[in-house]
């Protein structure tokens, strides 16, 4: 059985070394292979990715078309181009540590779990500074209840059967400046597969080190709030939206928060003066008192705001067939 490590990567010289030696270390005893997928970086990702001889490294020939969904089917395709013959994928960011075991372990699981596409290890957040990975790590805690939990999609990454993609078409959707992995998980479990995350270390993430309300407008403002629309309207051209309904909770969100809109703007034109104060105070104090604090209440209304803007954003954003492979530039061939 063998396996390929394909590491999608953008402006990551800080942590693309460590990413590169811990995939080297997790598919040397298994006889795998790394792959980078560079969507234009302009630091020294590359230059530092180039010391290691044994990963290959295909970058996106045209950086206007990057986008996190464009950013893991390269590293999908550079994986197939690099090797046809592996049994498995790992997606991994160029941010994060692959950890010691999470191949084998994941391995074995598939081998036991037929039914299983894919399988991610916990993910353990390194930057909890930022508000919005502070959250993500409590979450994480909160979710550990089960050696083995059913999910719909394997964000952060993991461990995926070659076969089961090749049935779908494509890894990953190029036009999704987000969300590509629930995307890819509806598309698979449409497909009678499962997912599934096991209580074994996965990846130590590092994630993105500037402030919660900064980060919020730089993805507003870069287009990655618009991931939100961007699914929903994936989900309708596939006649998934059903499915999208039931799981996709950033589009409930999105949905509540528009009514919210509209109500403000109602009670603003007809004087409603205590309805307005009451509607804008209310959701922050629901969310903080369920959050158990309220400074993540604040930013759990922020963020759905963000997902309300970047639904109406991505749902007029025109798409490129998905099936349509990226072009790129083979920068290193690791092959031995």
């Amino acid at each position: 059985m063998t396996v390929t490590v394909a590491i999608k990567a953008l402006n990551e010289e800080a942590h693309i070394a460590a990413a590169l030696e811990s995939a080297l270390a997790e598919v040397a005893p298994l006889g795998g292979h790394v792959v980078l997928g560079d969507s234009g970086s302009r630091d020294r990702t590359i230059p530092t990715a180039k010391a290691y001889p044994r990963v290959t490294i295909v970058q996106l020939a045209d950086p206007s078309q990057r986008c996190c969904g464009a950013g893991a089917q390269l590293a999908f395709q550079g994986a197939l181009a690099a090797t046809s013959t592996d049994d498995y994928i790992y997606l991994l960011d160029g941010d994060m540590v692959l950890q010691p075991g999470m191949l084998a372990a994941g391995i074995a699981f598939l081998q036991d779990h037929p039914q299983h596409a894919a399988v991610a290890g916990q993910v353990i957040e390194a930057n909890t500074q930022s508000i919005e990975f502070e959250a993500r790590a409590r979450n994480d805690k909160a979710k550990r209840r089960a050696l083995v939990e059913e999910v719909d999609r394997l964000d952060c990454g993991g461990l995926y059967r070659l076969n089961a993609l090749r049935d779908l078409g494509y890894f990953a959707d190029r036009n999704l400046h987000a969300f590509e992995e629930f995307d890819l998980g509806a598309r698979l479990t449409a497909k009678g597969w499962k997912l599934a995350r096991i209580d074994v270390p996965g990846v130590r993430h590092h994630g993105h080190a500037m402030g919660g309300l900064p980060l919020v407008w730089k993805r507003i403002t870069s287009g990655y709030a618009g991931g939100t629309g961007e699914v929903v309207r994936a989900a309708i051209e596939q006649g998934r939206l059903p499915e999208m309904l039931r799981g996709f909770s950033h589009l409930r969100h999105a949905v509540m928060v528009v009514g919210w809109w509209t109500f403000l703007l109602i009670s603003l034109l007809a004087g409603w003066w205590w309805l307005l104060l009451a509607a804008l105070v209310l959701p922050v104090a629901f969310l903080g008192a369920r959050r158990r604090s309220l400074r993540h209440g604040l930013y759990s209304v922020t963020t759905w705001n963000m997902h309300a803007i970047g639904l109406l954003q991505g749902l007029g954003r025109k798409r490129v067939p998905p099936r349509q492979p990226l072009d790129m530039v083979v920068l290193q061939d690791g092959a031995p």
